[in-house]
């Protein structure tokens, strides 16, 4: 069951700045990363994550891995988001189990669907605008295609992630829309500086929106 609201993916193109990085997203409260290091090789990747899962010894957060289902498997993370290019959902769960955690991209409304008839444990919908952090960008959705795609969901589905450059003014009119969570990258950034940022952040996240 995912719990909570709010997800970290990492960012930096060498491993040192993905690790400070996501060290900078503990120290500031983050309870949830993805730990997402393209273009880099397999061994550097494991390298990075089996660093990063020694940080549990210090911080209570889950950790998953983008793409690389036999990485979360190897180290025993708690467990991957898969791009709609990636792993198919089946053959991830057959190698990591029921209780690890598999989300899911997606861009359109059938694609949501098919998330939820995969069984994944949550859906990353977006992007919600422009993002640097991603190569070969999905058409933008945007808010109006937020309310499109939740206003047409008929039966109960995982929880739906905004995901795509979202920032901390947008979480309020998403979480309106009935998004049920976020992931973000650079705005989490951006306020490694703000020790009061989580709590301000949870205000919106944790609100009750008509």
């Amino acid at each position: 069951m995912i719990d909570k609201r709010l997800q970290y993916i990492s960012s930096g193109s060498t491993a040192k700045e993905q690790y400070a990085n996501i060290l900078g997203a503990l120290a500031l409260g983050i309870e949830w990363i993805q730990l997402r290091f393209k273009n880099a090789c397999v061994s550097d990747l494991l390298a990075l994550a089996a660093e990063v899962k020694k940080l549990k010894e210090r911080y209570d957060f889950t950790l998953i891995v983008n793409d690389h289902v036999k990485v979360a498997y190897e180290l025993d993370l708690d467990g991957v988001h898969l791009g709609l290019n990636d792993t198919p959902v089946r053959a991830a769960r057959a190698l990591i189990g029921n209780h690890k955690i598999i989300g899911g991209t997606a861009n359109t409304l059938e694609q949501v669907m098919q998330r939820g008839l995969e069984k994944c444990d949550y859906i990353g919908l977006g992007p919600l605008r422009f993002t640097k952090t991603k190569e070969n960008l999905s058409p933008i959705i945007g808010f109006s295609g937020y309310a499109e795609i939740l206003e047409s969901i008929q039966h109960e589905l995982p929880p739906i992630f905004a995901i795509g450059s979202v920032m901390t003014q947008d979480i309020a009119p998403l979480r309106r829309l009935g998004v049920f969570g976020i992931a973000m990258s650079k705005d989490i950034e951006s306020q490694f500086h703000e020790r009061n940022y989580i709590n301000t952040v949870n205000k919106f996240l944790y609100a009750k929106y008509a």
